[in-house]
């Protein structure tokens, strides 16, 4: 087995035993001081449950990434193939970044914050992003666009990573959804940087897929009456979304700069285009009934799965699996059609599949009337 594999299982392996270790422990804090995500009419849970859970994500994921590269260089293997002040850079803002919302994670989570002083907090982690250099100067061909330039590029790449972070932290609103499609992304990224021997940010994804698997149990599977369930909160989602941004923004870019490699960007794309076209379709819903858009409410995906009739392990299988269904068939028809084209197709798909959500809830709704 080559050692870039062995490095990433080693990688994984740490950080997964790190979150076994850990989160049983934030368990017992949380119930000791009741710091729980109480249920309203809102949230499909009717408990206080745990809402701490993404306290593990940054502390595990940064040790894991410090002593598996520490140990690969001492072993005398390398583990940049790109220019080194490129990644130290690219790393730095990261860290800066992703502390940055993860303190603000642990601030909503603990006392409540405004969803503006969020908002801002991501922009400014957008702009360390473009600061450090990681900024979109090619669409790859996206309704046409190709090179753009930085006074273009720098706006977008920063409403990407607001848009990206977003979608995350609003579609977790049943259990092992968020962190279900994270490790969905997260094992396609990978793969991917593996196959671009880009082993850095293959480390940076297995180092987090690590300890999202562990919560991921937790969350899905935890019994709720002996107090072992619990969610992951704003900090984890915010941190997982950022962290997800960020490999995004690594793998379009690798994308324009290698040859072949567009596969892989409608991969990625794919991996997101769940809570991407949801977080869109939920904002666009309240603006036309002249809410403010980031007002949560109940009209997500997961909401109407559940007001169609389906059980909350079923909507999660259903969810997961729709974001499957899109990677495996955009990667396929992506050698026949121009990517713009099959953005289209999906988001038709999206739009038909609501439409057959909304008639199964008009059925649900109008039995109750007829009995």
């Amino acid at each position: 087995m080559p050692a870039a594999y062995i490095f990433m299982i080693a990688a994984f392996l740490m950080s997964f035993i790190m979150g076994c270790i850990i989160i049983p422990r934030i368990l017992v804090i949380s119930h000791k001081h009741q710091l729980y995500d109480l249920p309203d009419e809102r949230k499909i849970h009717d408990t206080p449950i745990p809402r701490l859970g993404g306290l593990s994500f940054f502390p595990v994921i940064v040790v894991t990434l410090a002593m598996s590269m520490a140990v690969r260089y001492l072993l005398g293997y390398d583990v940049i193939y790109i220019p080194e002040r490129i990644v130290l850079i690219e790393f730095l803002f990261l860290l800066a970044g992703t502390m940055i919302l993860y303190v603000v994670g642990v601030g909503d989570d603990l006392i409540g914050i405004t969803y503006r002083s969020k908002f801002i907090a991501q922009i400014i982690c957008g702009v360390l992003l473009v600061l450090s250099g990681l900024w979109l100067h090619n669409l790859d061909g996206i309704f046409g666009i190709y090179a753009i330039r930085m006074r273009y590029s720098a706006p977008l790449t920063i409403f990407i990573v607001v848009y990206i972070t977003n979608a995350f932290n609003l579609i977790d609103g049943v259990d092992g959804l968020a962190s279900g499609l994270v490790i969905v992304a997260l094992s396609a990224f990978g793969l991917i940087f593996i196959k671009e021997r880009q082993l850095i940010y293959a480390l940076v994804s297995f180092s987090t897929l690590g300890v999202v698997v562990p919560f991921w149990f937790y969350n899905v599977f935890g019994n709720q009456a002996h107090g072992h369930k619990l969610f992951m909160g704003d900090t984890g989602s915010l941190t997982l979304g950022f962290i997800i941004s960020f490999l995004t923004l690594r793998i379009c870019l690798t994308g324009a700069e290698t040859d072949g490699a567009t596969n892989h960007v409608i991969v990625c794309i794919s991996a997101l285009l769940v809570p991407m076209f949801d977080v869109f379709r939920v904002a666009l819903h309240r603006i036309r009934k002249g809410r403010n858009p980031f007002k949560p409410d109940r009209n997500h995906i997961h909401h109407k799965l559940l007001r169609a009739g389906m059980r909350k392990r079923s909507v999660l299988i259903s969810i997961i699996g729709l974001s499957v269904f899109y990677m495996i068939f955009n990667y396929l028809i992506n050698p026949y059609l121009n990517v713009t084209y099959i953005l289209m197709i999906d988001f038709a798909l999206w739009i038909g599949l609501h439409a057959i959500i909304n008639h199964f809830i008009k059925k649900v709704e109008i039995v109750p009337h007829s009995i």
